[in-house]
């Protein structure tokens, strides 16, 4: 099996995969109880917290664990629009957001927000200057997502947080659910107030997330009932998964400081054997992240390219794996000036540290001999 599709979802690691089924047989108690079951999985849960805030370089107070990229995009920008729409209702954000912002910012649209949605050059990226002149001062949120999760393309924030320290009213949201342990950024250096990361994006269990929320950041919350994490988020801990995801975030983090230019090294085999065939059009920027590369077939449907690669182990996506069920063209590569055609055919594949350069060359000419085979059965 060749698994090239790792920014739908990863593989998790067999470790982390032990550590979840460890504390669920043995720490099973509710954290809210006051026995010694429910104060032994509380310690769990401050442990995780404790070593995920380590990792990230912030305060254990500023981790809150949710359910996932989804989730915590929710949480950050509708949590930031109802608390604080007393002094503005003007909010920005980019025409090229994961659907879990994209949607978000529609529904706020309803509840009578201004929404500001950013363009984007041929490469998916932002201009600063645009969102100099969209600041109002009713302005309460920017939202931004770092590498996004058709393109790759990377947006500048660390630009962005520079400029918006500027105006301390706004407050600066970053989805970092594709950048996470591939395209590092230092929440502190960037003047982030809140950002989202998501486990199974980097070998963790699926369902279980973090948003950092910078301290003396005030949320609306979307959860309500019980205390837990710090009134942002009723419900009870899934302390076996969050456990679970702060030993993925720290396997993850210490292979990309051991290897950081293996995916740039995949990337580049990738590009340079696409650009010989013919029927191939790259989509991805060349300063784009290391992990992500979107070419189109024009002429070919995407979905027969994905089953005839499938029939040979070989997995790989069309688009965001949350919409990649639906029929039309990638809003991505069409607000990016790509052209319907090219945004109708598309192709993503995406790396982690697990693949080699033997399964890039095969994907390569497995490709080769699919596209032939399909061109003879068109003419």
């Amino acid at each position: 099996m060749i698994y090239l599709d790792n920014s739908a979802t990863t593989k998790p690691y067999k470790e982390v995969i032990d550590t979840y089924m460890k504390v669920s047989e043995m720490y099973f108690g509710n954290p809210s109880s006051l026995h010694t079951l429910g104060k032994e999985a509380e310690v769990l849960l401050d442990q995780a917290r404790d070593q995920i805030a380590k990792l990230l370089k912030v305060s254990k107070k500023e981790i809150v664990f949710t359910s996932g990229g989804t989730e915590g995009n929710n949480l950050a920008i509708k949590g930031t629009a109802l608390e604080h729409q007393g002094r503005g209702k003007h909010l920005i954000t980019t025409n090229v957001e994961h659907a879990s912002n994209y949607e978000a910012f529609g529904q706020l649209e309803k509840l009578g927000f201004e929404v500001t949605y950013l363009n984007v050059n041929e490469s998916g990226e932002v201009n600063i200057e645009e969102l100099k002149k969209s600041l109002k001062d009713d302005t309460i949120l920017v939202s931004m997502i770092h590498v996004n999760n058709e393109l790759g393309s990377i947006q500048p924030i660390k630009e962005v947080g520079e400029l918006l320290k500027r105006y301390p009213k706004i407050y600066f949201h970053v989805d970092h659910v594709q950048g996470m342990t591939k395209v590092p950024i230092s929440f502190k250096d960037c003047h982030i107030d809140l950002c989202t990361i998501s486990g199974h994006k980097f070998h963790g269990p699926k369902g279980t997330g973090v948003l950092y929320v910078r301290e003396g950041v005030r949320l609306f919350s979307l959860f309500t009932g019980g205390v837990q994490e710090y009134n942002l988020r009723a419900g009870t801990e899934n302390i076996p998964g969050y456990v679970s995801l702060a030993k993925a975030l720290r396997l993850s983090m210490e292979r990309y400081v051991a290897n950081k230019n293996h995916l740039f090294q995949l990337r580049e085999q990738l590009l340079n054997d696409l650009v010989k065939i013919e029927a191939v059009i790259l989509n991805s920027p060349k300063n784009g992240a290391p992990h992500i590369v979107n070419f189109s077939l024009p002429g070919i449907k995407p979905e027969v390219v994905i089953q005839a690669l499938s029939k040979k182990e070989i997995y790989v996506s069309t688009k965001s794996a949350c919409s990649s069920k639906l029929a039309e063209p990638s809003r991505i590569l069409m607000v990016s000036g790509l052209g319907e055609e090219r945004a109708k055919s598309a192709i993503r594949v995406s790396f982690t540290f697990d693949n080699t350069i033997e399964e890039i060359n095969e994907f390569v000419r497995t490709l080769v001999s699919i596209v032939s085979q399909l061109k003879e059965v068109m003419r």
